[in-house]
């Protein structure tokens, strides 16, 4: 259904945007964003969270060996399953011999013991023990092999289109591959989803059977907008490590895949993390679930409806081109009751200097239930004079 434009709320809208921002920035003439910096690896990305918008870019799509970022798909499997009821962080998870030889990094956890599942988490999570991610994948689903499917049915769902896992460690596997592009697209799923788990990814060290270990993340230490998120290598993947940055209201996330060393990774996410934060901004336009507009409903118990985005609208853009920014309300055709509340009813479109630059749902904030008789006659009659 081709949309309509509602011009009452077109020009409402364009006088929405939220004025705190406008002081923060000059009406002067912008000089051009440089080119983003150069990166020695075989792949990498930067994109805003909030929207998706690629920053700097480099193989993206690239399938190449992910080595223990893995670990970030197995963290999300997990959490999901919590989520979900069917585990708790409390279980007592019984450590197989598979687990206990799995080889490469460790948590040092001891054959046939019983050891809760949020240990186990966190000893994956933070010290990238491969034998914790066995465990956990054992436990959730009988087997590593099993646990791979989950894996693969969540990559899909998510539209990680470059992805095949066999595996919840990230041990080396021709049919074991990810992408840059991909790793952002779990990053933005664990983070939108599961804050409270996320908040793991920035501890920096752990302590299990005595043993003190710390984050592989240098950024950790480096930077204190940073808070994740995980470091891989292996000899035939490099280097890897996504990390995750908060500064104000913006989130940045850099994937680094097949880099030469420890040191190249970190400085090279770093690089690319203050050149985001230095030439882009992502301001918040509206809040999620508040009503940027009322549109007019027929046949209703009520005549107009509030509307607006169901999440937090954000747009990125170069940093003070604010004062440029517009939007406007796409209406759906008329609309008519019952209409229940999350029902997408237009969208919102975003412009810098009159060039579209994204575009949202526009939903229903409330439900509208059909009016009676008198509601029907009346509205039947202004829609046939309209």
């Amino acid at each position: 259904m081709k949309p309509y434009a509602n011009i009452l709320s077109l020009l409402a809208l364009l006088f929405l945007l939220p004025a705190q921002a406008q002081d923060k920035v000059s009406s002067a003439p912008q000089a051009p964003i440089p080119e983003p910096p150069a990166i020695a690896s075989s792949a990498h990305l930067l994109v805003d969270h909030h929207t998706g918008k690629v920053i700097a870019e480099h193989n993206p799509d690239e399938r190449l060996e992910p080595a223990s970022l893995t670990k970030i798909m197995t963290a999300y499997v997990v959490f999901r399953e919590l989520a979900a009821g069917k585990i708790a962080l409390t279980d007592e998870v019984l450590i197989s011999e598979k687990a206990w030889r799995t080889g490469g990094s460790k948590t040092f956890i001891e054959l046939g013991k019983r050891i809760p599942l949020e240990v186990l988490l966190h000893g994956m999570i933070i010290q990238s023990g491969n034998d914790a991610s066995v465990a956990l994948a054992e436990h959730v689903a009988g087997s590593e092999d099993t646990f791979a499917h989950l894996m693969n049915s969540n990559a899909q769902r998510l539209g990680m289109a470059n992805s095949h896992f066999v595996n919840a460690t990230g041990l080396p596997d021709p049919e074991h591959y990810s992408s840059a592009r991909d790793m952002t697209l779990v990053t933005a799923a664990t983070i939108r989803e599961f804050p409270e788990y996320y908040a793991w990814y920035a501890e920096k060290e752990y302590v299990y059977h005595g043993i003190k270990q710390n984050n592989r993340n240098r950024l950790l230490w480096q930077d204190p907008n940073v808070d994740g998120v995980k470091t891989g290598h292996t000899e035939a993947a490099g280097y890897c490590l996504v990390a995750s940055a908060k500064r104000e209201s913006m989130r940045l996330t850099s994937v680094v895949m097949g880099a030469k060393s420890e040191k190249a990774r970190a400085e090279a996410s770093l690089a690319l993390l203050n050149y985001g934060f230095r030439f882009y901004e992502s301001p918040q336009l509206y809040p999620g679930g508040k009503p940027v507009e009322n549109l007019r409903v027929w046949m209703g118990e009520v005549k107009e409806l509030p509307v607006g985005p169901a999440a937090d609208l954000h747009a990125t853009i170069p940093r003070g081109r604010y004062p440029q920014l517009s939007a406007r309300i796409e209406k759906n055709a008329d609309l008519v009751a019952p209409v229940v509340k999350g029902d997408q009813v237009g969208e919102i479109v975003v412009e810098l200097e009159a060039k579209e630059i994204g575009r949202v749902p526009l939903v229903a904030l409330q439900d509208v239930p059909r009016g009676g008789w008198w509601e029907w006659l009346r509205d039947t009659i202004l829609r046939w004079f309209q």
